[in-house]
């Protein structure tokens, strides 16, 4: 994790530094994935099985599931990275959930916008994947940026 030093918090972000944008889009895309697996898992299962519930309801399960499968791949991730599992587990468990929520609702938001409903399909997931991406970037920039609050 990153140090912040204790001007940082006192100075305005610097929003022109291509190291920084780098290193949070690469923080960016490892939620990305983990949050992808459980969020598309769960809406295929009910797309797939038939299960008449309602959009809502599946959507909601969706960004449950998607935030504890990202918090499963970035533990599994840091430990490899050569945590501990606990210090792993409780960095993945202090990542922003801010990011998270946000790049689930403009996943969820982007399917229903884009087909209605809780459908999977070859054309709604490229947008599903660059609003979750583009979402929760700048976010993720600023609090890199601000703070020093990284999970890689």
């Amino acid at each position: 994790m990153l140090e912040a030093s204790a001007t940082n918090h006192d100075k305005p972000v610097d929003w022109h530094c291509p190291h920084t944008w780098r290193r949070s889009a690469r923080n960016t895309l490892w939620c990305l994935a983990g949050c992808s697996i459980g969020d598309f898992g769960t809406i295929l299962f009910f797309q797939l099985s038939g299960i008449p519930w309602p959009t809502l309801a599946i959507m909601i399960l969706a960004i449950i599931n998607g935030l504890l499968t990202s918090i499963i791949l970035e533990t599994i991730v840091l430990y490899r990275g050569g945590m501990t599992m606990r210090v792993a587990f409780r960095t993945a468990i202090g990542m922003s959930m801010i990011s998270m929520i946000a790049m689930e609702v403009a996943m969820n938001a982007t399917d229903w916008l884009m087909t209605g409903g809780a459908i999977l399909n070859p054309w709604v997931v490229p947008p599903m994947l660059l609003a979750g991406f583009l979402v929760p970037w700048p976010y993720n920039y600023w609090r890199l940026k601000k703070w020093g609050k990284a999970c890689h």
